[in-house]
């Protein structure tokens, strides 16, 4: 029975698979894409995939159904959570400038398994949201002409009750679909130019709601006569930021697009940070005048810009609104079918999902079989499918790629960048990383076959400590954190900080309601979580860190990260079952692919180093000075090899 267990090197070097990261070029700025999307045209991108239909639905039912004008602070507040996430994306973007976007970031951070799991998650997120978008349109569309089109196809087609299947196929949103991918597989060029126009428009309409809103704006629909600035309180300002958190989801967009950016060290963050501005901007000024323009009880949930201006008198306006409004779907139409193909293309590219999405068109420059493929996936999904009781998953995909975003900013900025040679702190162990060109006062490496042994003999007052090194000022205090390796301890605090983080949270959420705690228990722990929290946190501040002034940085580095850390996965808490039982079940799917496929034909698994015959050793001992002497071991039934000559006198067999 026992030699059926397996190993416990063999668990080790499985363990060290599904961890391993990802190995980035020399030139990250060699690709087989076409560099050339400007900023502007990576600003455009984002407004495009935030401003959507949310800026003319999701406003008018927080405002009447959530919050009530204050809907205006939950959009500030969302805004700001939003942030936190879209500069831990800008700094990425800015350093790794790849596409592929959370998954990217993941892999080259923390490792292969995770990395894959949040690429699979993202895949069906883009899938579901392009086509309950899509489906929205054509309901939006078909409602100017008197809901026309449907009772044409219920006549002619018929009508279904089949759980999971949408009462009639819906022939529009698949068409609109697929010719979105036509105009998508023509290249980024095409894309962002037709972005454009419909951006502009889209624009031009939010500046005309603006100006008329103002005009027509009347102050007594925020006072206590029509109910107050906040008529359900705190909690129903926070319960609309958790709905709001979603309006601004598509600025991913910007960071899967990063490898056909001109300049993406500049470009990303900067169109990170001006997309999420305006789009922010605009949603706080359409509820100041929507709220302002009609009593916020009054305000119609499904179309509520166009019901107010026809409630002033301005019929008219209410074609411009749903000019406005097509606009926005068909940009976030674009931003989703633009960014999935690239990110099962990186996916592809790395071994991890089947080659064939890898190619490239060697004239347009874009992964065309993916773009084609998922194109028609979506249509499908637009065409058949009851998309409502999906939508929800939506958000526990974007959630967990935004937490694991988070994560990976921390381990990356306390790991040693590319070529850097650790400096153990006083008491600690050398860095097994290899290191060519020895000279005074560097380590010096001998090597043979597969065993390596450094030696550092350095003057200390001289020392730098390298990122993942404890800090000077607490080596005193914690001197038994020197005897690890840069980073390592700093790995372990993530790992904590975030079951600190899922812990709380699921007492905050769950406390009180389904475990029923009594008050000192639900104290205790709250008090017990946090200490943990804060604990991890300060652990990893303890440590130095990367300074980089060639890209850009999120500032408040770990505190930045943690924050949106804990704020997504008590959003992620707050998902009914049902979303997390179809999730795990999605997973599973994942799984089976990544084992069944990703794991054997991964590109780090084929840059692992064979095992090799070891003949000889070379074992380091510290001399007086900078110079060494070195025992040659040798097989009992091999002779001794000679050395170099400047080294025999201080050798012995």
């Amino acid at each position: 029975m026992a030699r059926w267990l397996p190993r416990s090197t063999d668990l080790t070097r499985f363990c060290q698979k599904l961890n391993r990261v990802k190995t980035l070029d020399d030139d990250m700025m060699e690709t087989s894409f076409n560099r050339c999307l400007s900023t502007i045209d990576l600003t455009l991108l984002g407004i495009g995939g935030m401003v959507g239909s949310g800026l003319y639905v999701l406003t008018g039912t927080v405002a009447k159904e959530i919050a009530g004008p204050a809907v205006i602070v939950s959009f500030i507040i969302a805004g700001f959570a939003s942030l936190l996430a879209a500069l831990c994306y800008a700094e990425f973007g800015a350093r790794v400038p790849k596409t592929g976007s959370a998954y990217m970031f993941t892999y080259v951070s923390v490792g292969e398994i995770w990395a894959f799991l949040i690429g699979w998650n993202v895949l069906l997120e883009y899938m579901i949201g392009g086509a309950a978008v899509a489906r929205a349109w054509s309901g939006y569309l078909d409602s100017i002409f008197n809901h026309k089109i449907k009772n044409f196809t219920e006549t002619h087609v018929g009508a279904w009750q089949v759980p999971f299947l949408a009462r009639y196929p819906d022939f529009l949103a698949a068409a609109i679909l697929l010719v979105a991918t036509a105009f998508i597989s023509f290249g980024a060029k095409v894309s962002s130019w037709l972005n454009h126009v419909f951006s502009a428009i889209s624009i031009g309409v939010i500046l005309f709601i603006l100006i008329m809103g103002f005009v027509l704006a009347q102050p007594k629909n925020w006072s206590t006569q029509e109910g107050g600035f906040a008529p359900y309180g705190l909690s129903g300002i926070m319960a609309g930021t958790a709905t709001c958190f979603y309006a601004f989801v598509g600025f991913d967009v910007i960071a899967a697009s990063s490898e056909e950016a001109r300049n993406p060290q500049r470009a990303v963050p900067r169109a990170i940070a001006f997309s999420l501005g305006l789009a922010t901007g605009a949603y706080i000024l359409v509820s100041v005048v929507l709220t302002l323009m009609v009593p916020w009880h009054t305000l119609d949930p499904d179309s509520a810009l166009a019901d107010a201006f026809y409630r002033r008198g301005y019929a008219w306006a209410g074609f411009l609104v749903a000019a406005g409004s097509i606009c926005a779907m068909n940009t976030v139409l674009l931003s989703n079918l633009f960014s999935l193909p690239r990110i099962v293309y990186a996916m592809a590219e790395d071994g991890l999902f089947f080659q064939v999405f890898s190619r490239v068109h060697p004239r347009t420059q874009v992964p065309v079989v993916g773009i084609v493929v998922f194109g028609l996936l979506m249509a499908l999904l637009a065409l058949i499918f009851d998309l409502e009781a999906l939508v929800q998953f939506l958000s526990i995909g974007t959630l967990l790629a935004y937490t694991f975003v988070a994560a990976s900013i921390i381990v990356l900025r306390f790991q040693q960048q590319k070529g850097d040679v650790p400096a153990p702190a006083a008491g600690g162990r050398p860095s097994p990383e290899p290191h060519e060109g020895p000279s005074r006062g560097e380590l010096k490496e001998y090597e043979s076959f597969s065993d390596k042994l450094q030696l550092v003999d350095r003057d200390k007052s001289k020392e730098q400590r390298e990122p993942g090194q404890l800090k000077a000022a607490f080596e005193p205090y914690l001197e038994f954190l020197s005897d690890f390796y840069p980073g390592e301890v700093v790995t372990v605090a993530v790992v904590t900080l975030m079951v600190s983080a899922i812990c709380l949270c699921s007492i905050l959420v769950f406390g009180n309601t389904h475990l029923h705690l009594p008050t000192w228990s639900y104290s205790l722990l709250l008090v017990l979580f946090s200490l943990g929290f804060l604990l991890s946190l300060l652990l990893i501040w303890a440590h130095e860190q990367q300074h980089s002034t060639q890209t850009f940085q999120i500032p408040l580095v770990p505190l930045s990260p943690a924050l949106s850390i804990i704020l997504n996965i008590y959003l992620m808490l707050k998902l009914s079952y049902m979303t997390w039982l179809r999730f795990a079940v999605w997973l599973l799917l994942g799984l089976l692919v990544y084992f069944g496929y990703g794991i054997w034909h991964s590109k780090e698994n084929l840059r692992e180093p064979r095992p090799q015959r070891v003949s000889a050793r070379y074992v380091v001992f510290p001399g007086g000075s900078l110079e060494e002497r070195v025992q040659a071991v040798q097989p009992s039934s091999q002779p001794a090899t000679g050395l170099p000559d400047a080294d025999t006198d201080d050798c012995k067999r």
